[in-house]
């Protein structure tokens, strides 16, 4: 969820006065910086998870690529000259093959990493709904995530200002 605030702001319109004093509540103890903190960290190694996981796909398919054209190439050193023709006919067919394997695959995969973000997402807004932060509930409405986004960034900034009064006053 976390995002930038619109330099235009619009979000601050779309914020009550009733909202923002709900929010100012609930950021009273600080428990909400630790939970905006907790969730943070969590996203981070999220997403650098899935980040591996992709890299690791892309890694094994360099390879598979590899292997196949040494494959094609010892064959194709080996053949007969009258065969070679048929021989890279056939290489083309399992390379355009296994071509399409590994698009499939990574488009697997791309599906998968935006579900789990997608989870993620809905699992940041129910923590912080739990948590009885205004604004935040489970949804997918565009709108309202930026909005959600815009919070957390808010949120964020004063957790940041919080901690450099802190460190001032020491």
């Amino acid at each position: 969820i976390v995002g930038s605030m619109a330099s235009d702001g619009s979000f601050q319109q779309r914020l009550s006065y009733t909202t923002l004093s709900d929010l100012a509540l609930a950021l009273l103890d600080g428990t909400v910086f630790e939970i905006v903190q907790g969730l943070l960290e969590i996203q981070h190694l999220t997403e650098k998870s899935l980040y591996n996981q992709r890299l690791r796909l892309q890694n094994e398919h360099r390879v598979l690529r590899q292997a196949l054209r040494q494959k094609h190439l010892e064959a194709q050193q080996t053949c007969r000259p009258h065969n070679l023709p048929v021989l890279q006919a056939a290489q083309q067919r399992e390379l355009e093959a296994m071509e399409h394997r590994i698009r499939e695959e990574q488009q697997a995969m791309d599906r998968k990493i935006v579900l789990e973000l997608d989870r993620k997402v809905a699992d940041q807004q129910s923590t912080l709904e739990k948590a009885g932060v205004a604004g935040f509930y489970v949804t997918t409405n565009p709108q309202e995530l930026t909005l959600q986004m815009n919070l957390l960034e808010l949120i964020r900034k004063l957790q940041q200002r919080d901690c450099q009064v802190g460190k001032a006053a020491l």
